[in-house]
């Protein structure tokens, strides 16, 4: 990985194949949240680069990739749908394919995990005035008390609620480090588990969207992170077990 000058490299996580896993590592470059580059192996030697998933990507994939992962990127997942264009009388049916393959499948699902369910502590990152996301040096941890509510925990992706909050509701917010949505505001509620581990010294949350989804904190100290274990398939059953 040395040939793309990362600022640094974090482990992301694997994800399960029938017949082979998926090891993910992801460069970071300047801005944190925005900056990364996704890589995939099956050896932990040998890496090779996940193209940035795109909307048409996205969508192709919600509607072709079924069932687990395979654990080989060349194989492809194929769609045959009836469409009907036109109108009235002029109005055909037509046939359409979609295919794709794993890799952009792989592609998307890392995208999405992380658009859904990364998380950091409130204060860890700092937005500059320039809107450069990095590492707040100053972040010494969360107390116990504040640890212990989703509501200072944040997804680390570009916020949806935030932009829909009135002047009013933001009066109390800090620009540098309050422009993140928070776990508490998640649709619906209880789609994270909360628990001290480790004779309570320890802060785990765990998603039941994404099962395999793990993130730590030690409250008092910076150390935090996440990490993903799992077959990379959506929990959709979700609202029906709440």
């Amino acid at each position: 990985m040395s040939e793309y000058k990362f600022k640094r490299v974090r482990f992301w996580g694997k994800i399960l194949g029938s017949r082979d896993d998926y090891y993910i590592a992801q460069g970071i470059s300047e801005d944190e949240m925005r900056d990364k580059m996704s890589l995939y192996s099956f050896n932990c030697v040998e890496w090779y680069v996940l193209l940035p998933a795109t909307e048409a990507m996205l969508l192709d994939v919600s509607i072709a990739a079924k069932g687990p992962f395979i654990g080989d990127p060349s194989h492809e997942y194929e769609h045959t749908e009836r469409r009907r264009k036109g109108e009235r009388d002029e109005a055909v049916v037509e046939e359409v394919t979609i295919k794709v393959n794993e890799e952009k499948r792989l592609a998307a699902t890392v995208h999405t995990i992380d658009k859904e369910v990364s998380v950091v502590p409130r204060g860890a990152f700092i937005k500059s005035p320039h809107g450069v996301v990095q590492t707040n040096r100053s972040f010494q941890g969360l107390s116990f008390s504040e640890a212990g509510k989703l509501s200072c925990f944040m997804h680390f992706t570009e916020p949806q609620n935030l932009k829909k909050k009135s002047v009013l509701e933001k009066a109390d917010l800090e620009p540098s480090i309050d422009f993140l949505d928070p776990l508490s505001e998640d649709i619906p509620k209880g789609s994270w588990s909360l628990q001290f581990e480790h004779s309570s010294r320890v802060c785990v949350i765990r998603s039941l969207l994404w099962l395999g989804l793990t993130f730590f904190h030690v409250p008092m100290t910076p150390q935090h992170g996440h990490i993903y274990m799992g077959n990379g398939l959506k929990n959709l059953d979700l609202p029906f077990m709440l």
